[in-house]
């Protein structure tokens, strides 16, 4: 028997700082390494001291990330450049490319407006993605002479996957974030039916079965629409690439189809390297993006521009597109708390919002905020939380999980309560399938053992023969 042991130094019981320590054949791997935007103390980063209190690199077979959102990759130049790990890190190329535009734009804000120290430099940013290898979609690559890894389409963002890790005869699957619905830009998430020992799964949704794609987006635009008839001014958080292109596209087509003059800023600097990246990445879009771009770029925008600070105290009806997504820091923020007072303005969050951020707090009802420098920002703007989320729901998730056919299932990226209503659904309806459900803390580790098969070449006349004597007859 041969041990598969699993450790959360993040998203254990918890949504942020994606980052599983994965122990297969002997070899030790690290499944993402994000940062915490909840917190803005030593907790934002994984404790790597928990792998070893020296040089990691003797420890570390491979770090693979799965995708450019900083909670799955914002501590990577920290452990690179600060704690020294110099071994390979494998991640997709539009996630290579995407990775140090948001790890620097994390870097500024943390540094050079908050003024914190003891923080990774822009340099560090750049000699760390010098040091990953970019794997291609559905691309195996042997890492050493007995561990290969293997890609797989997520959706989720541009440059998702999913990774199929084998050493000898034991195999895991890591989901990272995927979704399992098709988008306007993205497709559905695609695996093998691989029935790995253990499926290591996001659980950020696992209580939710999402309503039709079709009556959100109506009930978005009619709020939206609604809003900026009355004089409204309309604040939308999203991160830079993701959510914000899908609304994007929403909010153009309808812009065009009702004829509408009313201004619609996209307040981030990556609006010309989100096409450029689009471009780029062509291969990772949908059907329907791939055959009309040759005629028609879905993400140059006729009725969405670039935004000023300065049209914050503009008079008359906006929508505003700001990042990041959570409000815990940034432009977002800064346009929340000129707009909050004003009950004729709304604030649509469309993701899921950490404990700890303004996001989370709106999202739960507070009608007063409370900032860093005391200033108290009474909230009298309709909140609405309209899930726009790339990530599988309840349905989706157990979809991966029958489709994949895994001995075992681990929970990870999600909160305790709703991990533990999604572990009795396994356990109820995959009992006979998949054997054990597991949700482990961060810093808890799981282990369990998985049979040893060994291969064994043989020729089909023999296995013909052995049949017919055993059988007699009665074989094909």
């Amino acid at each position: 028997m041969s041990q598969i042991k699993v450790t959360p130094l993040g998203a254990g019981q918890d949504v942020g700082r994606s980052c599983i320590l994965l122990t297969i054949g002997g070899k030790n791997i690290m499944l993402d390494c994000g940062m915490h935007m909840g917190f803005n103390d030593d907790r934002r980063f994984p404790d790597f001291s928990f792998i070893a209190q020296g040089s990691l690199n003797q420890h570390l077979s491979c770090v693979i990330i799965s995708h450019f959102h900083l909670d799955h990759c914002g501590a990577l130049p920290y452990m690179t450049e600060m704690v020294g790990y110099n071994g390979p890190i494998y991640m997709t190329m539009p996630t290579k490319a995407i990775c140090p535009i948001l790890l620097e734009d994390y870097r500024r804000i943390t540094v050079d407006k908050k003024g914190e120290t003891n923080f990774f430099t822009s340099t560090m940013v750049k000699d760390c993605m010098k040091k990953v290898t970019t794997v291609g979609l559905h691309e195996t690559v042997q890492v050493d002479d007995e561990l290969e890894i293997k890609t797989y389409y997520a959706g989720h963002v541009l440059g998702a996957a999913m990774f199929l890790i084998k050493v000898g005869s034991q195999s895991v699957v890591y989901t990272g974030d995927f979704n399992t619905t098709p988008d306007r830009h993205l497709g559905a998430a695609w695996i093998d039916k691989c029935r790995p020992d253990l499926l290591i799964t996001e659980s950020t949704y696992a209580t939710t079965i999402r309503d039709s794609k079709r009556c959100r987006e109506r009930d978005f635009l009619t709020k939206v629409h609604d809003c900026v008839e009355k004089g409204g001014k309309v604040l939308i958080p999203v991160f830079a690439l993701g959510r914000a292109q899908e609304m994007c596209i929403l909010l153009e087509t309808y812009w065009e189809r009702m004829n509408l003059k009313i201004p619609i800023y996209f307040a981030v600097g990556l609006t010309e390297k989100a096409t450029t990246f689009y471009k780029m990445f062509i291969t990772w879009t949908n059907q329907k993006i791939k055959q009309t771009f040759v005629h028609r770029n879905m993400f140059d925008f006729k009725h969405i521009k670039p935004f000023d600070r300065a049209y914050v105290d503009n008079p008359g009806p906006m929508v505003v597109f700001a990042t990041p997504g959570m409000l815990h820091s940034g432009l977002s923020v800064q346009i929340f708390r000129k707009w909050a007072p004003n009950e004729n303005n709304m604030l649509i969050m469309p993701g899921y919002c950490v404990a700890g951020t303004v996001g989370h707090k709106v999202i739960s009802g507070a009608k007063k905020i409370e900032f860093e420098n005391r200033q108290i920002v009474e909230v009298k703007m309709s909140v609405q939380y309209m899930s726009f989320s790339a990530h599988a729901d309840a349905k989706g998730i157990m979809q991966l999980i029958q489709h994949c056919e895994p001995s075992k299932v681990l929970l990870v990226h999600g909160e305790a309560s709703k991990m533990e209503f999604l572990k009795k659904k396994i356990n109820q309806e995959l009992g006979t399938s998949c054997k054990e459900c597991f949700m482990p803390a961060n810093g808890e580790t799981v282990s369990f053992s998985t049979p040893v098969s060994v291969p064994v070449d043989t020729s089909l006349s023999l296995v013909k023969k052995q049949l017919f004597q055993e059988g007699g007859t009665n074989f094909i």
